[in-house]
């Protein structure tokens, strides 16, 4: 277990050194100028299993509080410190945002799942499969990236903050998305991985491993 980011306001957060669901959560944090400890944990740590029945990150802990639902810390962090909003404050807006977590969760969080951490298991087939599902949900949804800078906004906000990082292991999950198929899609990835509290958050690992992907 190692600590990055001596500085604190409040916060500790339990991440893994190489997750996008921990991702999330620190480019949220990068982006919302948020000075945290942060602990870079495996999700097998003792350490964890003893803070958190379900060996589950990221992990926010803040005072006597502890959450490790992935959208709840995002929203916590978001209502606690006000400066840098990335929810909408209009009710019908951050209804949506929330049901676009959901769905983002459902449809494509699980799928990434399936081919980062239990890639041994699957069989050739079965792998190939899940690729080309996924693969061919993310050309069917590249128009969505044409039109705003931003996913369906003009404005930076937390579903960019949630799904850059997964985009960020496209090929580590052997998914290839031509220009010619999603390039809007592409241009998008380009936009967000080249904003400063992206790099900010990428740890030693990501940034070794992802740096042909990322300006540094």
């Amino acid at each position: 277990m190692s600590v990055e980011n001596a500085s604190l306001q409040g916060i500790t957060l339990y991440s893994h050194a190489d997750d996008f669901r921990s991702h999330w959560i620190r480019f949220l944090l990068a982006e919302k100028q948020i000075k945290h400890h942060l602990i870079l944990v495996d999700h097998e740590d003792e350490d964890l299993a003893s803070l958190n029945p379900y060996n589950q990150l990221p992990m926010l802990l803040e005072n006597d509080l502890k959450l490790f639902s992935t959208a709840i810390i995002s929203e916590y962090i978001d209502d606690r410190y006000r400066q840098n909003k990335l929810y909408a404050d209009a009710p019908s807006t951050r209804a949506e945002q929330r049901q676009y977590i959901w769905r983002f969760e459902q449809d494509w969080f699980k799928q990434a799942d399936i081919m980062l951490k239990h890639a041994d298991t699957l069989d050739i087939t079965q792998k190939a499969k899940t690729q080309k599902e996924f693969k061919d949900t993310l050309i069917s949804l590249a128009p969505l990236f044409q039109h705003f800078p931003y996913f369906m906004s003009e404005n930076f906000g937390i579903l960019d903050c949630m799904i850059a990082p997964m985009f960020l292991r496209l090929q580590s999950m052997g998914i290839e998305l031509s220009p010619q198929q999603s390039r809007p899609l592409l241009l998008y990835c380009n936009r967000v991985f080249s904003r400063p509290a992206f790099v900010k958050s990428m740890t030693q690992q990501e940034k070794t491993r992802y740096s042909a992907l990322v300006n540094r």
